[in-house]
């Protein structure tokens, strides 16, 4: 279904979306007082991105050089060209070490490879412990947000979700009360874990150690108590040295929540004593994103959601709207790369404005990436009868400035004179929620002539 379908369904509950527009708004604006507070801020994503264009340009030398000292430090190091090879891989490995309950953390790269239901199928109980991610878990839907993926949801709606669940009282809606139920609930099933499964946020290629950062605790809960830490990352997630680290580190959590420092920032070298660690490095699709010369920069994300927060129509239209593992802006260009048919709406949910990309923490070019691709689409996917016609007629008017002046002139009379209901007739996808002012009696082209000509005359 396209973008502006699904869209359409969540914009239905028209209080929902002022909410989930506000809320995203506020995420934002904290945002913007915090990256004001750092001296060097536009320095710091210039490293930033400076860093992770070196690393794409030499992907393999920093992903050999992280094996060998993963290795040196005991982790277990496996390589996966697609999702179905890491979800076997993940999957071989429980069963090695006879796993039947396994924690998670939230990771994408999970979510990506559909790794839940995978496990499943085989009778492993998986729980994601990021109280986001444990909500939709809850609700059996994909998170919408890659940082705050019950973002779609209020707090009324997760009451009646742990009331169904968890066997809560009602609260109506009290966070603390909800909050501490989920900790108790959560709690036993760390302790009962026999494997933990985490993401990664950066992979160091000089110490073999990798850093997850979450701001619950729950990947270091549980990664310490069970005997077998599985973590999954995707091959750009490499940075080459240690110094690098506090560059990301100090971009990702302002970005993402307006956050000085994500509250864990959990360092893992090497499995403790008894214990084991495997790291999965995952392809799937990546060097193919990597070859496009137009969009490899998209690899560059640090996945911080900060382009979701500004994007006018994420904002409006929820996560879900994007039927994707990573929605909003940088979603839309990573998602065309994977299936071309499938994800050729995405990119047209786009202002243009370039808002995502002025707050992108790497300096993407998100809103000219978008742009490439809505180029590409066009060449290569059916496009509406409709749309193809209207956008040959537009390009003849805008090509003949006497045509577009007639027509500007029958736009104006129109708006001034024509009734509303007509104005705002189906056909007018704009006049569902807005309306359009009255129509000027000159063009810009007539008052700037008008006035120059007044000039004139006064000299």
């Amino acid at each position: 279904m396209s973008h502006s379908k699904l869209a359409s369904i969540f914009n239905k509950d028209e209080k929902k979306v002022d909410w989930h527009d506000k809320a995203l708004w506020f995420v934002r604006h904290k945002r913007d007082k915090s990256v004001h507070e750092v001296k060097g801020w536009e320095e710091l994503r210039n490293l930033g991105h400076g860093i992770k264009a070196h690393m794409l340009s030499n992907l393999d030398v920093y992903l050999q050089e992280f094996e060998a000292n993963a290795n040196k430090n005991g982790i277990e190091v496996h390589w996966a060209a697609d999702a179905e090879e890491h979800n076997q891989i993940v999957l071989k490995i429980l069963k090695e070490n006879n796993a039947k309950k396994v924690v998670k953390s939230k990771s994408m790269l999970t979510e990506e490879c559909h790794l839940n239901p995978y496990l499943e199928a085989d009778g492993i109980e998986v729980i994601d412990t990021d109280l986001g991610e444990r909500i939709v878990q809850l609700a059996k839907e994909p998170p919408s947000h890659i940082v705050l993926p019950a973002i779609h949801k209020n707090r009324h709606e997760v009451d009646e979700l742990f009331q169904e669940h968890l066997g809560t009282k009602p609260c109506d809606g009290d966070p603390q009360y909800l909050t501490g139920e989920a900790r108790k609930h959560l709690r036993q099933k760390f302790i009962e874990a026999d494997a933990a499964l985490t993401g990664v946020n950066f992979a160091i290629a000089e110490t073999g150690g990798f850093v997850v950062c979450t701001n619950e605790g729950n990947a270091d809960m549980g990664a310490h108590l069970a005997p077998v830490h599985i973590a999954c990352m995707g091959v750009e997630k490499i940075i080459p040295r240690q110094e690098h680290l506090g560059v990301f580190l100090r971009l990702l959590a302002r970005s993402a929540t307006g956050q000085p420092i994500t509250t864990y920032s959990s360092h893992f070298k090497k499995p403790a004593d008894g214990k084991k660690m495997h790291i999965i490095i995952v392809d799937n699709g990546r060097s193919e994103q990597l070859a496009r010369p137009d969009f490899r920069a998209s690899l560059h994300c640090i996945r911080c959601g900060a382009c979701m927060n500004t994007c006018p129509i994420y904002r409006r239209s929820g996560g879900h709207s994007y039927d994707a593992t990573i929605p909003g802006p940088i979603g839309s260009i990573l998602s065309p790369g994977k299936d071309l048919k499938k994800y050729s709406t995405l990119p047209f949910a786009s202002t243009l404005c370039g808002s995502c990309s002025d707050v992108c923490p790497v300096k993407i070019d998100i809103h000219t990436q978008l742009y490439k691709w809505r180029q590409i689409i066009t060449k290569e996917t059916p496009q509406p009868f409709i749309k193809k016609k209207s956008m040959e007629i537009m390009g003849q008017v805008f090509a003949k400035p006497s045509q577009f002046e007639k027509v500007g002139k029958i736009a104006r009379w129109s708006l001034r004179t024509l009734p509303k209901s007509l104005i705002n007739s189906k056909p007018n996808a704009w006049g569902k929620a807005r309306d359009l002012p009255l129509g000027p009696k000159e063009s810009f082209d007539d008052w700037y002539k008008k006035r120059e000509a007044n000039k004139d005359k006064k000299d």
